[in-house]
């Protein structure tokens, strides 16, 4: 997976099904505090709604660990999977789902709900605004201080992101690097400390 979808912004969505209002709001959220504080936003936000049905996939979208859903109140299976079943599909990760029904007085059956639930996930996703996100991975590189300058200065024009330094007897510097651009970097770096460096990553952590 080189890189996933996430919501540049809140963004919200209105669809109307046999007089029922679906309202769709999308928001990025980085772990499962960030997607449960959203969803609770929502519920006060919309105080007298009948429903606030939520999927999120609230990390990279191949780690299950962060995914969850929920009906609320509607028949089991018939909102929170199907909308969640959308947003696997979908290449979005960092992402919360809620979908607020204000009930319109026409059932629409277990069936219809599945296809309204889904239509609406489908049609916010579809016009959300996105940026891609690159999966990172923590690096840890260690140097002595002379090098200090030109590694700093080439790291600044890089897409590697710092974390962290520590200072003792040499300069510890965390670094969170994208998978899919780090080994060209690495042979790069190590170039330019001609050697002189001790990269400690997760394979050899």
């Amino acid at each position: 997976m080189d890189y996933y979808h996430s919501p540049t912004h809140t963004q919200r969505f209105d669809l109307e099904i046999k007089n029922s209002q679906f309202i769709t709001t999308v928001c990025r959220t980085n772990g499962r505090d960030a997607a449960k504080t959203f969803i609770d936003t929502m519920r006060q936000r919309y105080p007298d709604a009948n429903h606030h049905c939520w999927a999120f996939i609230a990390g990279a979208p191949n780690n299950a660990h962060l995914w969850d859903q929920s009906d609320d109140g509607e028949p089991k299976g018939t909102a929170g999977k199907p909308m969640l079943n959308v947003l696997q599909h979908s290449n979005f990760g960092e992402t919360s789902v809620v979908v607020t029904r204000f009930f319109g007085g026409v059932k629409l059956g277990a069936g219809g709900l599945v296809r309204a639930y889904s239509q609406a996930v489908q049609e916010a996703l579809s016009q959300t605004e996105y940026e891609n996100v690159y999966p990172r991975s923590p690096v840890q590189l260690k140097i002595a201080y002379p090098l200090l300058g030109k590694v700093e200065y080439w790291l600044e024009q890089s897409d590697i992101e710092i974390t962290n330094k520590t200072y003792s007897d040499s300069i510890v510097i965390d670094l969170a690097v994208i998978e899919r651009t780090w080994p060209e970097h690495k042979v790069t770096l190590t170039d330019l400390c001609q050697g002189s460096l001790t990269l400690i990553e997760p394979d050899n952590a």
